[in-house]
Order: C-alpha cells, then structure tokens, then sequence
C-alpha cells in the first residue's frame, strides 16, 4: 500500500523542510520494520519548490495470516482462502495507519527538535492515497474529510477498466488538499480516518484504543459532524467502548464550549468517593488463592482446564515463574475471547512460547495433558452434570496425572449471605449442582484415596463463622504413600 505526502515551498520557505517534520532525511530511502511487514519511507521529488515523500508499505502476507486470524477482514476462520487472497496488501486500512503513526510519530506529536518553530506553521500540503477503501462510498469520503479543512477529491476505482459495465468497486483514489494545515494536523486525521473509511482493524481492539483516538481527535473529533460514525468504526462498533469515548468526547466539548478544562465538568463526583477502597471481587480473590498455591507447590508448567475467557492465563502469564501455560476449554467461542484478550497476534515471541489454547473435553482422557506439574479446575465441576464427574476424575487424576491439581466450587452454604440471590437458586443458571463442605471434602477425599493424592482445604473469600467462605479449594498432591498404594 501506499501514500504521498507533498508540498511546495519558495527559496525563503523551502519545501524541503518537509524532511526535518518528518525527521526522515529526503536524500535518503529508508526501511523501518513493523508488525506486518516492512515500511519504507522515499522522496520521488525534493527540492526547495516542491518536496514528496512517499510511505510504501510491504506487507508480508504470511505474518498476517499468522498473527491476525480472526482481526478484520481475511482473517475470519471460516474463510480460509480469503486469508491468502485478500486486499490488505494493497489497500490503505489499519495497517498503513499504524505504520504512519510508527514512521512518523514524532511528527504526529508535533515536535522537531532541530527546528522546534516549524510544527506549528501550516503549509501547503497534497495528501494521495491510490487505493483507499471506502465503505460508504465517495460521498462519505467528503463528509469526513471537508469538515478538517480539505479539499476532496474521491474517485471511484471501476471494477475492471475493460468491463465498465460491471460498475465501480469500493474503493476510491484519494487526493487531499489544504492551505490552513499543519502536518502534524494532516497526519493524525489520516491515522484515525483511514480505518474508519476501511471499516475493519488487522487487531482486536482493546480499551486502550479510546485514548488513541482521543489524542489522535484532539483539536477536531468533538466538534465533527461525523463524530458518532467515526467514534464506533474505529472501535470497532464495540458499544462499550463507543459510549466510553462519546462520553468523553463530550465532555471536552462542554469544556470547550465553557472555556474550561475537562476537571473542572467532570466534578459531579467527589474525590472521596473515588478513592473509598472497594472490596476485592471474588473472582479476584479465586485467583490470588490459585496463584499462591501454585508458587507454594513450585508449578511451572500449568494447565488450566475449563479455562473459560482466559482470565486465569492471563494472571499467570504476568508471573514469569509459570514458565509454560496451556489453556484448554470445550467451547472454541470461549477460547477466541481467550486469544483476544491475551492479544496473542500481537504478543512477542519469547512471551507466546509461554502459553498454547487448545480445544479439548475433559470428559475424555487427553495425551496433551499429561507431564504437567499443576492442573487448575476453577469453577469447573458445577457445570457438569454428576453423572459425568468420574469420566472428569479419571482424565485428570488417573490419566493426565499431574502433581498437583487445584480445584475450586461454590460453597452453597454461603448462599444466604448473598442478598439478591433468592432462596433455593444457585449462583449460576448453568450450576448443575453446588456443594456443602461436607459434600465437597467427601468428594475430594474420596478422589484422592482412590488416586493416590494428599488432599487439604483452603478458604477462598471471607471465612463466615457460620457458614463458610463463599468459595471452597481443595488442593491435592501427588507422591505420596498414598500414590504407591493405587499403583
């Protein structure tokens, strides 16, 4: 893919000053890796009437089908040819708006340390991108670039040049004029535009994502006609984060508007009240208790069956003591939000050779499991009808068999202490059963006599001197007498 970026100047005001903003030297062609592929910064022109540089990006379709299945168009894993056959290496989306905001990311921000005066100075500037998709077609181009103070020029790509008659593709040649811009101005509108006109990301998009919009919208995006339209395809349509950064956006706005800054609107909260401690989730305590078991048992390779979303994965990849983690859970949607939340396309080699998901029942006896220190059930066995529960037991502790295995219940008992959980209901609407501690420990004690395992209890939450701790652990280990017994 690519794109130009020109202007002219005059022997008082050269426009080979173009060089300094972008800190790429135009007597140079450089090469800067990235993620995808290989980005190489050139000036077809340079002298003190006219200056262009030009941003080639090479992608490499192999890295992007490796680490972007499922981001974007191509990487859907039902589509396994459009992997391969696709336009993201000819296109402008996603991927040439990160490699513009990597080349030139000091000019985005606006500095240049060798002339710190020209930043601010606007100058006459040419923007061209050959082929540019444009969901929403020429019109839509238009309504979001003329608002900024360009001049639009959107013409739509036929189909194919020797068959009008099939009409014309998605895609536009984008030329972008203006007088009254900085560069700094020009480029952060394309960083966040391009993609939006594309209307896909080559990578899951996260909460940190509303904060790169806002810095790239500063000055432009509370005030645009088209700011819900850019603010949801930029995030992807996740309405979580749309409403984050509306809300946001509009608070700038009334600050604007008030000659204000943002603080002092968003005041209707006292600071006391933000800082008032808040009690741990249970969830978070589950698994500081799983943590602090596994460190005290010396686990570095651990399995964590029914791993669900991966939250647990993602606790122990923090740690680098857990030296490797595999995932594994029966539903493969549970396991593609697993991989999006560990962001495991955009994870670097030495951190994704830690950790593997795979697809697997534990119902079933499984070689993929067997060799490891540590196995985790957390909030697992609920949700398995009890008939099925010696199918689980052998596949985990007389099959995979490792030395030691975690696993964490609801405590029924505590139920009552739950004020909107109505009498007689479990927690959860798929719990097939919650246990007692009595119903538990008998349970656990018997698996582990006929396994060969050491079994202790553990209180997760608030012990209640009545009724328990909300959730109950039993941790067993292996290598006993005990285990010489069942061989």
């Amino acid at each position: 893919m690519f794109l130009t970026i020109s202007t002219t100047g005059s022997a008082e005001r050269p426009a080979t000053d173009l060089g300094f903003l972008l800190h790429k030297h135009p007597g140079k062609a450089q090469a800067f890796s990235t993620s995808y592929g290989t980005a190489h910064v050139l000036y077809p022109e340079a002298d003190a009437e006219r200056c262009t540089a030009a941003l080639l990006l090479e992608v490499d379709a192999v890295a992007l089908v490796r680490r972007g299945k499922g981001k974007g168009r191509g990487g859907a894993p039902d589509a396994a040819l459009a992997q391969y056959v696709n336009d993201r290496p000819y296109a402008a989306s996603s991927l040439l708006a990160v490699a513009l905001s990597g080349v030139f990311s000091s000019a985005m921000r606006g500095v240049c340390a060798a002339r710190p005066e020209l930043p601010g100075q606007p100058r006459p500037l040419r923007v061209e991108v050959p082929a540019l998709p444009a969901r929403g077609g020429a019109g839509l181009v238009g309504r979001l670039f003329e608002p900024l103070g360009w001049t639009v020029t959107a013409e739509p790509v036929a189909l194919d040049a020797e068959f009008p008659e099939w009409g014309d593709s998605r895609y536009v040649r984008l030329v972008l004029e203006a007088d009254t811009l900085t560069l700094a101005e020009a480029l952060r509108h394309l960083y966040v535009l391009l993609p939006v006109l594309d209307d896909a990301k080559h990578y899951w998009v996260s909460s940190d994502e509303v904060d790169k919009l806002l810095r790239a919208g500063e000055g432009w995006l509370p005030a645009h006609p088209e700011q819900k339209l850019i603010t949801s395809r930029y995030l992807s349509r996740r309405w979580s984060l749309t409403r984050q950064a509306m809300e946001r956006l509009e608070l700038v706005r009334l600050a604007e508007a008030d000659d204000s800054d943002v603080e002092e609107i968003d005041n209707a909260v006292a600071e006391e009240t933000d800082t008032e401690e808040k009690p741990t989730p249970l969830a978070v305590r589950r698994r500081e208790a799983i943590l602090t078991a596994l460190r005290a048992h010396g686990a570095a390779r651990v399995l964590d069956l029914g791993c669900g979303q991966g939250q647990l994965v993602q606790a122990l990849l923090k740690d680098p003591s857990f030296t490797e983690i595999v995932g594994v859970d029966v539903s493969m949607r549970a396991l593609t939000i697993a991989s999006r939340r560990l962001k495991l396309d955009r994870m670097g080699e030495r951190q994704a050779a830690r950790v593997q998901l795979f697809q697997g029942s534990l119902a079933y006896t499984d070689k993929r499991l067997k060799g490891y220190d540590a196995a985790v059930l957390s909030e697992v066995i609920e949700h398995l009808d009890p008939p099925r529960l010696p199918a689980l037991e052998y596949a985990v502790f007389g099959s995979a068999r490792p030395r030691t295995v975690l696993v964490t219940t609801p405590n029924v008992e505590y139920n009552v202490r739950w004020e909107t959980l109505p009498a007689g209901h479990v927690r959860h609407g798929d719990h097939r059963f919650e246990w007692t501690r009595e119903e538990f420990r008998a349970w656990a004690h018997a698996v582990a006599e006929r396994h060969g395992y050491d079994v202790e209890f553990v209180p997760v939450g608030p012990d209640d001197p009545e009724v328990g701790p909300p959730t109950q652990m039993a941790v067993f280990t292996a290598g006993t007498a005990k285990e010489a017994k069942a061989a």
